[in-house]
């Protein structure tokens, strides 16, 4: 697709010129993508499904290392085969081949859940919320220079080089976890690794807790991070689109700016964490977080102008603030020896959030152009009310509980 766009000079078409919508070829070439981006994506979703859930609950007994060497090493393989496929020019199939191996160690899924875990592991429940925001922000640091210097870097070199790039990391994650990163999970023990007891302690997470309580709140929290997270994928990768068209036609400098005052949300969205929680219980602050994503997405789904876009990115500041929240309400929920597990499942939840993102927004933008292209923005802003919802019922009733058994002891300053 880039190089009929560079043959055919069309960076220019969606504003305002609509003979490029229409060209049959360019049309072809979207379809094809399209359909192998898919087939991509869904095969290394399901072999990833089953790996994840396999090596998260091993990591519970033999330690997180290996779940964090594994995926790493898989990474790098998947990167080394996308470099043969460029280089020789081979059919995109192999693309395929290299997502499904780096799927069966778990692909990216897995060394999130391993870092999440090993979060929990090395920190205290009070701690725990600000330590998982740390790691959140991280991501959205790394996805911030990622975004505006891998584009830089494939105008001006193309695309097999910043893979030579992501190779390098991959190796270079697998060696410090190997032989640099503290183990985390103190008492391990030998488990075998090829076994149903895997799925069957992830399973228990949800039908088995010690407190039929603790089950209704993972299943609740679960949902809330479900709708968020989609959310939080569907409206990222309509932004873009959104900007390039008609009224604002933003140009690639704007497009670069916008994308990164979206990431800063990560960063300031971990002040704005770390100040609150001084004053407030973790859920209220998450629901601030909700409350600045709610009001944001409606800004930007009225969003005319650049001034009035970039509106709606700062009010976002602390649109990341709720989900470092429910990651560590879920972590809490279970024992020490059952983080992997937990987080594990997180893992497969964000996975199944990006594909339902993918299909319901991207379907959903071209519907509604005709009556309102921010339509799928305001969409979102509406659905994120039902986390919001869950999240204060969970915690007045927690405190109803609390009230009633501990009357005239006053809660702790800081959410449990």
């Amino acid at each position: 697709e880039r190089g009929y766009s560079d043959r055919n000079g069309s960076s220019a078409a969606g504003c305002g010129n609509g003979s490029a919508g229409h060209d049959p070829l360019r049309q072809e070439v979207e379809a094809l993508v399209s359909h192998w981006n898919l087939y991509i994506n869904l095969g290394g979703f399901f072999v990833g499904l089953f790996s994840v859930t396999l090596f998260g609950p091993w990591s519970d007994s033999v330690g997180r290392r290996p779940t964090l060497v594994l995926p790493a090493v898989g990474m790098a393989l998947q990167a080394a085969i996308y470099l043969l496929v460029m280089y020789r020019q081979l059919h995109v199939a192999y693309f395929l081949l290299g997502r499904v191996l780096s799927g069966l160690t778990g692909d990216y899924n897995l060394i999130l859940a391993s870092c999440f875990a090993y979060v929990a592991d090395t920190s205290d429940k009070h701690a725990r919320t600000f330590r998982v925001a740390i790691l959140e922000a991280c991501l959205g640091l790394a996805g911030m220079l990622a975004s505006i210097g891998g584009g830089q870097w494939r105008k001006a070199q193309g695309y097999i080089n910043p893979f030579w790039l992501v190779l390098a990391a991959s190796l270079a994650a697998a060696l410090y976890a190997a032989f640099c990163l503290q183990e985390s999970v103190r008492q391990r023990r030998p488990a075998k690794l090829l076994t149903l007891s895997h799925y069957r302690a992830v399973y228990r997470l949800y039908t088995a807790p010690e407190h039929l309580s603790s089950r209704r709140n993972l299943a609740l929290y679960s949902l809330a991070f479900f709708l968020l997270v989609t959310v939080h994928f569907g409206t990222k990768d309509l932004f873009v689109l959104y900007e390039l068209g008609s009224p604002l036609c933003w140009a690639s400098d704007l497009i670069g700016y916008g994308s990164a005052a979206s990431y800063l949300a990560y960063l300031s969205s971990l002040g704005g964490l770390r100040l609150l929680q001084l004053c407030l219980r973790d859920t209220w602050v998450a629901e601030i977080g909700l409350v600045s994503n709610i009001s944001g997405l409606v800004v930007i789904s009225l969003a005319t102008t650049t001034p009035l876009m970039f509106t709606g990115y700062g009010i976002l500041f602390l649109s990341m603030a709720a989900t470092p929240v429910i990651r560590a309400k879920l972590s809490k929920l279970v024992s020490e020896t059952e983080q992997g597990a937990l987080f594990a499942s997180v893992a497969c939840v964000e996975g199944l959030c990006s594909l339902v993102a993918a299909g319901v927004f991207n379907a959903l933008y071209p519907a509604t152009l005709h009556f309102m292209r921010g339509f799928p923005f305001l969409f979102g802003a509406v659905i994120l009310l039902i986390p919001a919802a869950i999240m204060g019922w969970v915690e007045i009733g927690a405190s109803d509980v609390d009230y009633r058994c501990f009357s005239g002891a006053s809660p702790s300053p800081v959410d449990a």
